[in-house]
């Protein structure tokens, strides 16, 4: 396996190892109301008295889509475990921002001073932002952050959603890959902080 010092020109593609329950969803136009559709069938397997909650998520699931589509989203992964009747509601988007979004650095120390300026947001508190090296992909910029629920914008969800971000540097070239990570499962946030770093661990280039 390469790390990211191997590569003179840019790599072809990016690889990482998710929990098997993970449900990955492209984001594709062609693709991704497919995958949406079978997501909601396995979500809703044996339920029949549930319409209009299969209604609702997919509509929210496409709202989602289209708008991670717009600003470099690749695919999303979204967790189906549970513990017992109990959903382990997390998902990963992975995207790859437009060049002229990002400052034109490949250097994760240069972009993490970036970012420490445009922190400040209304509805965002514990804020940690720190520069750490992942075994494949290299030196990235790792930011953990919690956001204020918005019922309306959340499926009535009313606890603050948990957010970890890599932004990993694209080996050989001045754009970047993110791992956006979230979880509303405020008691367990940082148990599943500890399950989304490691699966940032495993990202490697290609």
């Amino acid at each position: 396996m390469k790390t990211a010092s191997d590569f003179t020109s840019p790599p072809q593609d990016y690889n990482l190892i998710v929990p098997d329950g993970w449900f990955q969803l492209s984001l594709e136009p062609e693709e991704r109301d497919r995958g949406i559709i079978t997501l909601a069938d396995r979500q809703f397997r044996g339920i029949d008295n549930a319409p209009q909650l299969k209604k609702e998520l997919m509509r929210d699931l496409q709202r989602k889509a289209k708008e991670a589509y717009k600003v470099g989203g690749t695919e999303i992964y979204i967790s189906t475990l549970t513990v017992g009747p109990l959903p382990l509601a997390s998902s990963l988007l992975i995207s790859i921002p437009a060049l002229g979004e990002w400052p034109e650095v490949s250097d994760a120390d240069e972009l993490a001073e970036f970012l420490t300026g445009r922190r400040s947001a209304p509805g965002v508190e514990n804020d940690e932002l720190s520069v750490v090296p992942l075994a494949a992909a290299g030196k990235s910029v790792r930011h953990r952050c919690k956001e204020v629920a918005d019922p309306t914008a959340q499926m009535g969800n009313t606890l603050p959603t948990t957010l970890l971000t890599y932004y990993v540097p694209i080996p050989a070239t001045n754009r970047w890959l993110l791992l956006n990570f979230s979880t509303p499962m405020e008691p367990l946030a940082d148990q599943m902080v500890e399950l989304f770093d490691t699966v940032a661990g495993t990202l490697y280039w290609e």
